[in-house]
């Protein structure tokens, strides 16, 4: 299996922020259960200066320098800005190799929402299996999907905590710690229409009354369907994915298999708190094995770098650690990677 390993992370979140009490003024819900229920203390939402892409770029500089990585260094950006970017029909992994300096490189957009981080760790490492050349990869974007929620729409209350951000992780072939070991994803398709913005492409454009009406927000559709559907299959879902990676990710220094019980870190994309607390249960994990960010929002994709440098600054995530990272992205797809923090045990 080809080893592959986290060099360095950046982040970037915008000066604009909305807090608790303005979210349930706009809603119209009780504070107390945007803060307890929602799991809001405030989030960040997008600054109208300060763009997607143009945001990716400053998490990727961060990364950069903390890294000590040479932009030229960059042989493939795998970039995870959000399709909501500063033009459509665009390729932002270009113009980010570009806005950084890494003029060697060539690069591809991914789209798999708040999922999308998983898979780029998973093409990453297969790209560096396919070809020798290739050796350090950047993974990151910038999210400012907040535009998109609509707060007096209580259907579409789980998507409240959605925020706008940057972040970037360098991996590098053969790199000695943080390496990245199993990965897997599930999908279901039959929740694929569920969840959309029905004004932003072909079948209805964004015209002036279909944004006058509400049409260019997020609206769930069938909602009755779609709940009975992801209480069905959410937890299982994510308890495989969790399952399949400790598989695929090989034997310990004393040749026994991971499980569940080697996880030290849980690294959760922004959900509810029941349902994190819940997947905490499952894993035989604490809350102080994790971290949640509620003070930050759900910057979608972004949140399993987020949550690494959280990790490290509360001292959650150490050297030595086996960390999980989980995460779902609306459509419906379910993710798990298995990361050896530090230097192997």
């Amino acid at each position: 299996m080809t080893t592959m390993g986290i060099v360095s992370t950046g982040t970037y979140f915008p000066d604009t922020f909305v807090t608790a009490a303005e979210i349930a003024e706009q809603s119209g819900l009780p504070e107390w259960v945007v803060r307890e229920k929602l799991g809001i203390e405030r989030k960040f939402v997008a600054d109208p200066r300060v763009h997607p892409n143009q945001m990716a770029a400053l998490a990727a500089r961060k990364a950069l320098e903390k890294g000590g990585i040479d932009p030229l260094e960059i042989d493939v950006v795998l970039c995870t800005t959000e399709e909501w970017r500063e033009y459509l029909l665009w390729t932002t992994a270009i113009d980010l190799a570009h806005e950084i300096g890494a003029r060697k490189a060539w690069g591809i957009d991914l789209h798999m929402r708040c999922a999308t981080t998983i898979a780029a760790l998973k093409m990453a490492r297969s790209l560096m299996a396919d070809d020798p050349s290739i050796d350090t990869i950047l993974i990151g974007g910038g999210y400012a999907v907040s535009h998109f929620i609509d707060l007096t729409d209580i259907n579409t209350s789980f998507l409240f905590n959605i925020g706008a951000g940057a972040a970037a992780m360098i991996v590098k072939r053969d790199w000695p710690e943080n390496q990245v070991l199993g990965n897997h994803l599930i999908a279901d398709g039959s929740m694929s229409r569920h969840v959309i913005v029905p004004a932003s492409g072909t079948v209805q454009h964004p015209t002036d009354n279909a944004v006058d009406d509400g049409s260019f927000k997020f609206r769930l559709v069938e909602p009755e369907a779609m709940k009975a559907r992801l209480g069905e299959v959410s937890i299982e879902n994510w308890l495989a994915c969790v399952d399949h990676a400790l598989e695929r990710s090989g034997t310990k220094s004393d040749g026994m298999p991971y499980t569940r019980a080697d996880i030290d870190f849980f690294n959760m994309s922004l959900v509810k708190p029941s349902a994190h607390r819940e997947l905490l249960e499952h894993l035989g994990l604490t809350e102080e094995q994790s971290v949640y960010m509620s003070s930050i929002g759900h910057i979608g994709e972004q949140d399993a770098i987020i949550n690494i440098e959280a990790g490290i600054e509360q001292g959650r995530l150490k050297p030595g650690d086996t960390m999980a990272i989980i995460a779902a992205g609306i459509g419906y797809v379910w993710g798990g990677t298995i990361v050896q923090w530090g230097r192997p045990k």
